[in-house]
């Protein structure tokens, strides 16, 4: 799994935990209906929001939800989960975005696609999923054209791109990308009136996106010489931040003015989760589920905390030296196939990604609040501390 919306389960009443997986299972069994078996590696946490946010805006139907089998996921248990326009709706996106990483790691060579033959079955790969997403986002009236047309723009950005380039230059075409997936949203739910606000809401969760995994992938690109867009633009951590900020401010300002029926899981994983996931890439916020660490680690200057710091949990997040080669394409697949059978991303500590091999955290550990002092949030009926006073 991948994505910088990664809610712990002891944050979420046991509703909420039920809805958010109930979408996730919904996304991974829409690939596996659409498009075969392989089409559910691209999975991601980000883009099961889609099904979220359609759902949300949209009276509650009996056909909403079907249970499904047994999965070694959810320890081999049946369950509900999400179905229809809105997973389909996902299941598109995602599919076309891993199309086009996938086409990229074959023209840069990286690992087992440097070999001629796992090229060629990878970029055949690539295009079949490019087109089912197309065929699934047509059905649904959705021109994935605008996430082909953003993916390829990037590339010719980030060779332009250089000291004193603006980095909202470089986050544009993810922006545009996410906007036009949250606004065709409000289509699918019947409520053409939420597209603006959810375009907004979108472009701005683009532009988070970008900039932590930007932050997230600064120590190793630079140890690797990888192009990463804060070095490229000479941009400062505190100025990242200040964006980041400044973005997860504009997503809650947003959604003030979307039309939702229930919108309460969509407003804990963008008003609350979002912000955690901010202070989890800048390394400013503990887990309250981790034997007593203390709450807040913030305050450096950079939000990076000090190698020679003597506190447990701030060594936890020094950087590791980064590995010296990922796995390619297919040896990742199947390395993420041992990883999901295990249930190793969901409840291990840490587990070696499966094709970047890098250091990961389960689901279930990324956990940064304290459960001593959470009460009701009264605005959203979610476990929260002071994030509603926020927001």
């Amino acid at each position: 799994m991948f994505g910088i919306v990664r809610p712990c389960s002891h944050r979420l009443t046991e509703g909420l935990k039920a809805e958010w997986m109930a979408h996730l299972c919904g996304l991974c069994l829409a690939l596996r209906a659409d498009h075969g078996q392989l089409a559910r590696v691209v999975t991601n946490y980000d883009g099961l929001i889609v099904s979220v946010l359609t759902e949300a805006q949209a009276e509650r139907s009996a056909h909403g939800r079907r249970t499904a089998g047994p999965c070694p996921l959810r320890a081999m248990k049946t369950a509900p989960v999400a179905r229809g326009e809105g997973a389909r709706l996902a299941a598109a996106v995602s599919l076309v975005l891993a199309s086009a990483k996938v086409r990229d790691h074959v023209a840069d060579g990286d690992g087992l696609l440097r070999r001629k033959p796992v090229a060629l079955a990878a970029g055949r790969v690539a295009r079949s999923w490019n087109r089912a997403g197309a065929r699934t986002g047509a059905s649904l009236g959705f021109d994935t054209a605008v996430l082909v047309d953003a993916v390829e723009r990037q590339t010719g950005i980030e060779a332009l791109a250089g000291p004193g380039t603006s980095l909202l230059t470089v986050t544009e075409p993810t922006e545009t990308a996410t906007a036009a997936a949250f606004a065709h949203t409000a289509v699918l739910a019947g409520k053409p009136h939420n597209a603006e606000p959810l375009a907004e809401a979108g472009r701005l969760f683009g532009r988070l996106a970008h900039l932590l995994d930007a932050v997230e992938d600064r120590e190793s690109d630079a140890a690797s010489g990888a192009w990463n867009p804060l070095t490229a633009t000479g941009t400062t951590l505190t100025e990242a931040r200040g964006l980041a900020d400044d973005a997860v401010h504009g997503i809650r300002l947003a959604l003030r003015d979307v039309d939702f029926v229930d919108g309460r899981l969509a407003h804990v994983l963008l008003a609350h989760e979002l912000s955690r996931s901010v202070s989890r890439s800048f390394a400013t916020t503990a887990c309250g589920h981790t034997g007593g660490a203390e709450h807040d680690a913030a305050h450096h200057p950079h939000g990076q905390p000090s190698r020679q710091d003597d506190d447990p949990f701030r060594r936890r997040y020094t950087p590791e030296p980064p590995r010296p080669d990922g796995r390619g394409f297919f040896a990742g697949c199947a390395a993420f196939a041992g990883l999901c059978c295990t249930c190793t991303m969901c409840c291990a500590d840490e587990y070696e990604g499966p094709w970047s091999r890098k250091r990961r955290e389960g689901c279930c550990t990324n956990c940064d609040c304290d459960c001593g002092c959470c009460e009701v949030c009264q605005c959203c009926e979610c476990c929260e501390c002071l994030s509603c006073a926020s927001c």
